[in-house]
């Protein structure tokens, strides 16, 4: 380099996201991937070089909203050589109207494609032309994205496991996300050892149907195959990794090993998310959940069993096709049966493509959006009954930034609630004994133990 030239700016991209935490995750390594390339992350759209949109196709208007967005691209402006590209599982079912509606779109790529993302610029680069990706190839994904990557906190998502074979008459994941496909024991393992030398303390272990991870256990383990349980075990061995979570579970794959683990491993958190959907056996199997109410609510109280302080969270759909007054109040029976500690609830969607878009006796709007007020008024009275059960009780938690008030934490307890307390920033990245003073609508205050006694 000469005197008088100046450094290369460093290109930025910019990634928005839709959905579920698979996305945040596939979000982050596509952001990872890109530095290499001399991409940093901005949060301003309008100054970035590549544009990411990276969506969601599981709730209605999804793709109204991706089209939204790339219109307001359009009309605030952007770097006028920037590209735009439309990544996950909007992409994967609609690539081709994407390229028809958003010609300013230069590359479409689904979930299972997003490793190549750095061929995919060089390409439309190259040939000058849109570039669309939506091949099922996820183990192939496994393998590229390797077995390390740059932590970004103390908290770090961890894909075990992608795609759903469950074919519920509601979802698009199986079209969208493949077969399911487990990530071999050996590249976790190194992914979280190289996560939590640098200085990650909790995992989360991701998954469409997390619980139906199955791989081949490590030699010298006394076994052939592990399932969940026995790999979360594994997982707390790890030095440094002080807690392990996942998400999201089915009903069919919660076995016995699964279970014993939230007893035995205190690395655990007690904390299980157990989508259920309807408390109606004849709404269940119109669904294709393939289990029953009576069925879900004794995999409930084995948990509990098995770990008494547990949390449970859940999914909850109303005005599934078919659903009467009397289904309803079997999933409001089921509801108060089970006491969530959390729960997330929507209106049934007509999703393209699958069954239960094309059945019989659609639920009226106006009707799935009161059966939906008085639901969520039941899980939010839970939901609040349950933290305001923990005033008083002294939890540990993991603080993992500043708060929004000057000397405030930010933390999260064991059941995933954000918790906030005063203290040194020292304290950032430890766990730490807080003793629980106050509820909010979404949150817990608390004070640190030793300056509260």
């Amino acid at each position: 380099m000469s005197e008088n030239s100046a450094p290369t700016p460093p290109k930025k991209v910019h990634v928005k996201t839709w959905g579920c935490q698979m996305n945040v995750y596939d979000s982050e390594r596509m952001t990872g991937l890109l530095k290499p390339l001399g991409y940093a992350p901005t949060e301003i759209a309008e100054e970035a070089d590549l544009v990411i949109l990276n969506t969601c196709h599981i709730r209605e208007k999804a793709a109204e909203k991706l089209y939204s967005e790339l219109g307001r691209l359009k009309k605030h402006g952007r770097n006028a050589d920037a590209k735009i590209a439309v990544a996950g599982c909007v992409a994967q079912a609609e690539g081709a109207e994407i390229r028809a509606r958003a010609p300013q779109v230069d590359l479409v790529f689904g979930p299972q494609s997003y490793h190549r993302l750095p061929e995919m610029i060089a390409r439309a680069a190259r040939e000058k032309g849109e570039v669309l990706e939506t091949e099922f190839e996820a183990e192939e994904k496994f393998d590229a994205l390797g077995q390390s990557r740059e932590a970004e906190g103390y908290t770090a998502f961890v894909t075990v496991q992608e795609g759903c074979d469950k074919f519920c008459t509601f979802c698009v994941v199986p079209y969208t996300r493949g077969a399911e496909i487990s990530r071999s024991t050996d590249d976790i393992t190194a992914e979280v050892r190289s996560l939590a030398a640098q200085g990650v303390r909790e995992v989360t272990m991701l998954g469409q149907n997390v619980n139906a991870w199955h791989g081949a256990a490590p030699a010298g383990s006394g076994a052939d195959d592990w399932g969940l349980g026995q790999l979360c075990r594994h997982i707390a061995r790890i030095d440094g990794i002080e807690r392990i979570r996942f998400t999201t579970s089915h009903p069919r794959d919660m076995d016995d090993e699964l279970i014993a683990a939230f007893g035995e491993e205190e690395k655990l958190m007690p904390y299980l998310h157990l989508p259920v959907q309807s408390g109606s056996d004849r709404i269940l199997k119109a669904m294709n959940r393939g289990h029953t109410a009576e069925d879900y609510l004794r995999q409930i109280e084995a948990v509990r069993a098995a770990r008494p302080d547990i949390a449970i969270s859940g999914d909850m759909i109303v005005g599934f096709p078919g659903e009467d007054d009397k289904a309803f109040e079997e999933t409001m029976a089921l509801v108060r049966e089970v006491n969530y500690a959390s729960c997330f609830s929507f209106k049934y969607s007509r999703r393209p493509g699958t069954p239960g878009a094309t059945m019989p006796k659609q639920i009226a709007e106006e009707i799935k959006s009161a059966r939906l007020l008085e639901l969520q008024a039941l899980l939010e009275d839970q939901k609040q009954t349950f933290n305001a059960g923990l005033v008083g009780k002294t939890l540990p938690v993991l603080f993992e930034k500043k708060g929004r008030s000057p000397g405030q934490l930010s933390g999260r307890s064991p059941y995933l609630q954000g918790v906030f307390a005063e203290g040194p920033e020292s304290l950032i990245g430890q766990i730490v004994p807080v003793l629980i003073t106050g509820t909010h609508p979404n949150s817990l205050s608390g004070q640190l133990v030793r300056e509260a006694a």
